[in-house]
C-alpha cells in the first residue's frame, strides 16, 4: 500500500466532485445533475452484480449467487428512494432550467437499458453499446431457466435456444416448471430461492418505475419530456413490464 493514498485520491474525488456543470445559474440544477450521476454510479454497480451472478447460474452455481443479487434489489431501492429527493424540486424550479438539457433525456440511459437487458427485458428503446453487446448472449432469466432444465425438468426449445437480442416470449411450460419448484421448495431448495430473488429484483424494478412515473408527473404534469420522449403516458406504458414474467403467474396455479 502506497504511504501517499489518501482518501481523496482514493476515491478520485478531485474528478469525481467537479464532474457537475449545470449550464443556467439555477440553483436546483446542481441536484438534477447529482441525482442522475448518482443513478448512473448505482447501475454501473448493479451491472457489474448481475455479469457476476449470470456467470453462477451458468455454472450452477446458484447458492453463491444469491449475494449479488441480493445486492442488485437493495440498490434499486436506493435508487428508488433518490427520487424523494428529486421531488423537493417543485415543477416552478424545475422550469427554470429545463429549456438547458436539450435534447437529453434519461431515456438515453446506455446503463439503464443495459440492466434491463441483462435480466431479461429486450427490445426497448435505442440500443447503445453496452446493450448491444448484452443483447448478443443470454439474459439472467435465460440463465435461470437454463438451470432448472439442467436440474432435470422439461423446458420447451424456444426458451433453451432462440435469438437471444429478440424479445422474451413467456411460456405455459416455463410456467409449469418454476410452478413445480414452489409446490415442493424442500425438494428445490436451491432453485427455489433463485427464483425469490429474482421476483425481489423485478418488485423492485416496478416499484422503481412506479415511483418515476409519480415524480415526473409531479413536476412536469403531462407536458412531453426531453428529448422529444412522450413523458408520463410512456412511462405509465412500462409499468407492466416484468423481467421475470412465469415467476409472477405462476402463483396463480399454486
Amino acid at each position: 500500500m502506497s504511504d501517499g493514498m489518501t482518501y481523496g485520491r482514493y476515491l478520485a474525488l478531485d474528478q469525481l466532485l467537479t464532474a457537475q456543470h449545470p449550464i443556467s445559474d439555477e440553483h436546483d440544477e446542481l441536484l438534477f445533475i447529482v441525482i442522475h450521476q448518482t443513478k448512473e454510479l448505482w447501475l454501473k454497480q448493479a451491472i457489474a452484480e448481475l455479469e457476476v451472478a449470470i456467470d453462477l447460474v451458468r455454472s450452477d452455481k446458484l447458492v453463491e449467487a444469491y449475494k449479488g443479487l441480493a445486492r442488485v434489489s437493495r440498490i434499486q431501492a436506493v435508487m428508488t428512494l433518490s427520487w424523494d429527493v428529486l421531488t423537493t424540486m417543485t415543477p416552478s424550479d424545475y422550469t427554470r432550467f429545463r429549456s438547458v438539457l436539450g435534447s437529453s433525456s434519461g431515456f438515453q440511459s446506455d446503463q439503464f437499458r443495459a440492466v434491463e437487458t441483462l435480466l431479461g427485458v429486450r427490445g426497448g428503446g435505442v440500443p447503445g453499446p453496452l446493450t448491444t453487446a448484452f443483447a448478443a448472449k443470454p439474459s439472467l432469466w435465460d440463465e435461470a431457466n437454463a438451470a432448472l432444465a439442467r436440474a432435470g425438468f422439461e423446458l420447451p426449445e424456444g426458451a433453451l435456444h432462440r435469438d437471444w437480442a429478440k424479445p422474451y416470449k413467456p411460456s405455459a411450460e416455463v410456467e409449469a416448471a418454476w410452478a413445480e419448484v414452489y409446490r415442493d421448495p424442500a425438494r428445490w431448495w436451491e432453485l427455489y430461492q433463485l427464483a425469490e430473488k429474482l421476483v425481489d429484483i423485478d418488485d423492485a424494478l416496478a416499484t422503481w418505475r412506479h415511483k418515476h412515473v409519480l415524480t415526473v408527473s409531479r413536476v412536469i404534469g403531462m407536458k412531453p419530456g426531453t428529448g422529444g420522449t412522450p413523458g408520463v403516458p410512456y412511462l405509465e406504458s412500462t409499468l407492466s413490464k416484468r423481467a421475470f414474467p412465469e415467476l409472477w403467474t405462476l402463483r396463480t396455479l399454486l
